[in-house]
């Protein structure tokens, strides 16, 4: 083969291009990762004389146990865990409810609905309405209002009616015929075959999830009740000192460890997302490709 496709000089160049374009972009995604965890772990002391720049300096652990002590972390944690959980278990539910039957070239209010989704990614009833809407139905400091308000995403929705829209049309019409009603054909044959689309539907919704802190600004005031990035926030611009104080950390550390707490508070919060996504990578490009082309 390498005798009908002989590299060129300009094709070596374009490779060199290519390889230091990726080489250049997996060091700006890596290296401010890296010098959190280095600060994380890295001494007081090193860490305000500005020590550390990519690798850890005088290693020191001290802060990672005060933060992994704090109780309040881990009330946090499990409330991202189960907004993160039960939110995208409904946010899946229901966006397959919702995208199925706009997938049908029979439902007779198919264009009428498509169009008003694609109308609500432009335009939608703003903030103070959606708050006044969220109170008024009394969901301030409960867990729904975590999950109901952002129950649905429209270009999710969208992504997933392709992947229905992909799958032949024969195939529901034969299910039909053996007597199979709509929920049947949705549970049995329509999922199961969008199930790469669903994987990164699940992806999309977890992250968001987990990283939603805005709607818990909003409607979450009570510390039992909110998620981690909430707590992450509190933290990082408004009481660091609080986690030194509350651990029985003396001032002296403290001051010299607040930074180092901090970063340790980040690394804590994306530990999950890192070990969730190696699991569902490979279904990343299939199921966005099936659901955004249309064969």
């Amino acid at each position: 083969m390498k005798q009908f496709f002989k590299e060129t000089f300009g094709d070596k160049v374009f490779d060199a291009i290519i390889a230091i374009f990726i080489a250049c972009s997996v060091i700006v995604c890596i290296y401010p990762f890296l010098y959190v965890v280095s600060i994380s772990i890295s001494s007081g002391d090193a860490v305000n004389k500005g020590l550390v720049y990519l690798f850890p300096v005088d290693l020191d652990f001290s802060s990672m146990k005060v933060v992994l002590g704090y109780k309040q972390l881990w009330i946090s944690y499990g409330n991202s865990v189960f907004y993160t959980v039960v939110g995208t278990f409904l946010n899946i539910v229901f966006t397959c409810l919702a995208a199925y039957p706009l997938s049908r070239k029979r439902f007779f209010l198919r264009k009428r609905m498509n169009f008003l989704l694609a109308f609500t990614m432009y335009f939608s009833g703003g903030l103070i309405p959606t708050y006044i809407v969220v109170t008024g139905l009394g969901l301030y400091d409960s867990r729904l209002a975590m999950i109901l308000p952002v129950l649905l995403s429209a270009y999710n929705v969208m992504i997933c009616r392709s992947a229905f829209e992909s799958i032949s049309e024969e195939l529901f019409e034969n299910a039909a015929l053996e007597g199979a009603n709509d929920v049947v054909i949705l549970g049995r044959i329509a999922v199961p075959l969008i199930k790469p689309t669903l994987a990164v539907l699940t992806l999309y919704y977890a992250v968001a999830r987990y990283n939603d802190f805005f709607n818990a600004l909003l409607y979450i005031s009570k510390k039992n009740l909110e998620p981690l990035q909430l707590f992450l926030r509190r933290i990082l611009l408004t009481s660091s000192m609080e986690i030194m104080q509350t651990t029985g950390v003396d001032m002296a550390a403290a001051s010299q460890s607040t930074i180092s707490v901090r970063y340790v508070c980040i690394v804590v919060s994306v530990v999950p997302i890192i070990m969730i996504v190696p699991f569902i990578q490979k279904y990343l490009v299939e199921g966005t490709m099936l659901g955004s082309v249309k064969g």
